[in-house]
Order: structure tokens, then C-alpha cells, then sequence
């Protein structure tokens, strides 16, 4: 293998995000990774530098390291339980599109992978709000000028062992995952099936620009990807 990418990530300091974090440290395709936080990740490693920034609203204080990447894994995202549509619309459309627009001016290459979720409603139509909102998400990052984008939909994701930041419903039933994994694959995965998939498509590229569970694993387990 002989491309390599220099990654951004976002959310390192959540479940998703440390996971695609791990995953990028250790692939040999991964030449540099830098995670944009609000607090720091706690990890150190010869290929990582951290920015902390408080305000995903206003990048100008920052703008001017974030260029030269071939890759951004935007891993950073809210619950919506108890939260009203406007609120929810501000953090997760309104700052991942602030954040992605700044990117695609500096990083006219770049590969744009956006963590929605499954059952992400791509008509915006339908009658759950996070879902018209995640869908409207997708459709807008997809107009931006990346090289390509992708909105991976994962929907239970296998904890990486080692790891701090699983929520405890999945460590919690984690000894399922053998079981349910067989007889249900559009609905479990793992987390590092995620990142493998997100640095994949970001090497190679793929056909399919929206991803569920299955697609996931499947790009996951794969050396090279056909555009």
C-alpha cells in the first residue's frame, strides 16, 4: 500500500470517535492524525496532535492548521432525548456544517465521512426529528465541494477492548454481539469495523456514498475498494 492520508478527526472524547481514533494510530496508511476537541482525548501518540478549541461555531482561530488533509472523520455528535428540534438542528446541523464548509474550502481533496446513525430519514420528511435532521445533514454535506463524501449509519457497534469511552449499554450486552451478529448484520457491527470502513473508503473510495451496518462490516474486511 502506498497512499497515505493525513486524517482529522472530530469526537475523539466520545465512544465513536475513539474508536476511529485507535483505528487510525495503528494503520500503516494513516500517516498523521489531528483530533479538534473541546477537551482533551487523553491519548498520546507519535502520529497525533490535539487541538483543543471550545467553539465549533468559529473556527478563525484555528483555520490555518487545518489544511493539507486528505480526510475528515466527523465522529462528533449529541442524543437527541429531551432535546427540542431547534436545539438539536443548532449542534448537529448547524456545527457540522460550519465545521465541514471551513474544510472544503482548505481541502478541495478531501474525503468527508460523517457518522449519522441508522434509520437517518434522507427524504427529511418523515415524522422522527432526529432522523430529519441527520438526513438533512447528509444531504447538505453532500453539495459541499469535497472530493467525496460519505454518511456512515452504524447502528450497534461492538466495543473496542481497551478502550474508555463505550457507553455502558453496550458493554452491557456485548456478549450478545456473537450470537445476534449472524442473524442480523444490517444491525450490529463494531467499532472497528467503523473506522477500518471510514479509512477505506478514504483510500479507496466507493460507489455507495451512504453506508448502513452491513456495508460497514463488508468495506470494513476489505484490502482495496473499486471507485
Amino acid at each position: 500500500m502506498t497512499t497515505k492520508i493525513k486524517a482529522i478527526i472530530t469526537g475523539a472524547t466520545g465512544m465513536v470517535g475513539e474508536g476511529v481514533l485507535h483505528e487510525c494510530l495503528q494503520h500503516p496508511a494513516v500517516e498523521s492524525v489531528l483530533v479538534i476537541n473541546r477537551k482533551p482525548c487523553g491519548v498520546t501518540h507519535p502520529k497525533l496532535t490535539e487541538i483543543i478549541h471550545p467553539d465549533f461555531f468559529d473556527l478563525s482561530a484555528i483555520e490555518s492548521q487545518l489544511s493539507g488533509y486528505k480526510a475528515c472523520f466527523f465522529c462528533l455528535g449529541v442524543s437527541s432525548i429531551g432535546m427540542k428540534e431547534p436545539e438539536y438542528t443548532k449542534i448537529t446541523y448547524d456545527l457540522t456544517m460550519n465545521f465541514a464548509r471551513t474544510l472544503s474550502k482548505l481541502n478541495s481533496d478531501m474525503t468527508f465521512c460523517y457518522v449519522s446513525g441508522a434509520g437517518t430519514d434522507s427524504t427529511e420528511k418523515g415524522k422522527m426529528m432526529w432522523a430529519r435532521v441527520k438526513g438533512k445533514t447528509e444531504n447538505d454535506l453532500m453539495k459541499l465541494p469535497f472530493k467525496t463524501v460519505f454518511a456512515f449509519r452504524p447502528s450497534f457497534m461492538l466495543p473496542t477492548k481497551g478502550l474508555k469511552n463505550a457507553l455502558p449499554f453496550y458493554k452491557y450486552i456485548a456478549w450478545l454481539y456473537p450470537i445476534v451478529h449472524p442473524m442480523f448484520p444490517n444491525y450490529f457491527g463494531t467499532l472497528k469495523d467503523v473506522g477500518m470502513a471510514m479509512i477505506n473508503c478514504a483510500i479507496f473510495g466507493n460507489n455507495k456514498k451512504v453506508l448502513e451496518a452491513r456495508d460497514i462490516s463488508n468495506y470494513a474486511n476489505q484490502e482495496s475498494i473499486e471507485e
